[in-house]
């Protein structure tokens, strides 16, 4: 062998043995970077939000206004002049309170006169049966008598029903409103007195589109606000359902006795009330920025084992920041709030849990 063979042989050699030795540098970077940390890829942060179970109402919203229960117009039962008031504008009275006084003085004086007739009345009917008795008058005489004896006591009995009318009373108890009539003025039967109006309970009357009508039945809940008390809510419960729709607007009138003993509501206020038609008690609730609108459906990011799947859902009520899942969520699942839009079917995620909360400002109620 010449020396010029071994020392091609040995430079072959050497070569060689550089190529095996870089490669296996390579390798040994490689198999560093992707075993560092337990030999996975590190998922993509994104936070998370526990589905929770919780009640939800379904409620209608609408406006509508405060009723008195009962609300009439005073007027007087005979005709004369008002000689006395018996109570003030706005003074709360009792039922069978005296309210105003007609002048008596014609009809005490028609009252003495038939008083009078009846007592001849019954003593000729006395005397008629004393002569009947003695064979001293016919029958018919005695049936004459009795007859002119009611006659004279229906009489009376009527002009005592007048006298006693002249003093209005309270038919129920309320308020007084806007007296209409003064000392001295001439009235009649068909002269307005005043209003009368009840107070505790009232009634808040609202509509309700008709569509609703199904949902509609007494007893349901009621809670509203008015416009001129602020921060205060009212509760009632719905006692009337119209069951007629009214046109044009196509609505159904529904009305509710709500308890007022602090004299807080008056008729003509404005209401926005929401009608309760059904309660969940165990309802599924997310946080809304989990869902995701796509191709006319809902969907959300559920985190399961560190990767997350997209799931369809079916949503109910919603609330300010949160929404009822009725399919596609159970409780205790977590749902992606924070970092959906990097996310893949499939896909490893660093998921950290983050509590979500109703605005302290927001009305709870669904809308």
């Amino acid at each position: 062998m010449s020396v010029t063979n071994m020392t091609r042989g040995a430079w072959c050699a050497m070569v060689a043995g550089a190529v095996v030795a870089i490669g296996g540098c390579k390798k040994g970077k490689a198999s560093g970077a992707a075993g560092f940390g337990g030999g996975a890829p590190m998922g993509m942060p994104v936070e998370v939000a526990v589905a929770r179970s919780d009640t939800v109402r379904d409620e209608i919203a609408a406006t509508g206004q405060i009723e008195a229960v009962q609300s009439i117009d005073l007027r007087p039962e005979v005709d004369g002049r008002i000689v006395e008031f018996l109570v003030r504008e706005g003074q709360e009275v009792e039922q069978g309170t005296s309210l105003f006084k007609v002048d008596d003085a014609q009809l005490k004086a028609q009252v003495a006169q038939l008083e009078a007739q009846r007592d001849l009345a019954l003593q000729a009917l006395a005397r008629a049966k004393e002569l009947a008795q003695q064979n001293a008058s016919s029958a018919a005489d005695l049936e004459k008598a009795e007859a002119e004896a009611r006659s004279a006591q229906a009489q009376y009995d009527l002009q005592r029903i007048r006298l006693d009318r002249t003093t209005v009373r309270a038919p129920f108890a309320g308020v007084v409103g806007q007296r209409y009539v003064s000392v001295g003025d001439y009235v009649t039967t068909s002269t307005k007195l005043a209003s009368l109006h009840t107070v505790n309970p009232q009634r808040a009357a609202f509509q309700v589109p008709e569509r609703f009508a199904r949902d509609l039945k007494p007893g349901q809940q009621v809670s509203f606000r008015v416009a001129a008390i602020a921060g205060r809510d009212f509760t009632g419960e719905v006692d009337f359902v119209d069951p007629v729709v009214q046109l044009p607007g196509r609505t159904i009138l529904v009305k509710a006795r709500v308890p007022n003993p602090a004299r807080l509501l008056q008729p003509g206020m404005f209401i926005e009330a929401h009608l309760v038609t059904g309660v969940r008690p165990k309802a599924i609730v997310i946080p809304e920025e989990a869902v995701v609108p796509a191709e006319g459906a809902n969907a959300v990011w559920v985190v399961v084992d560190g990767k997350v799947n997209r799931r369809q859902v079916d949503l109910g009520v919603r609330t300010p920041g949160f929404v009822e899942v009725t399919k596609g969520v159970n409780a205790g699942e977590q749902v992606v709030v924070g970092g959906l839009e990097l996310l893949a079917p499939g896909a490893p995620v660093m998921a950290r849990v983050v509590e979500r909360k109703p605005p302290a400002t927001a009305d709870p109620r669904p809308r």
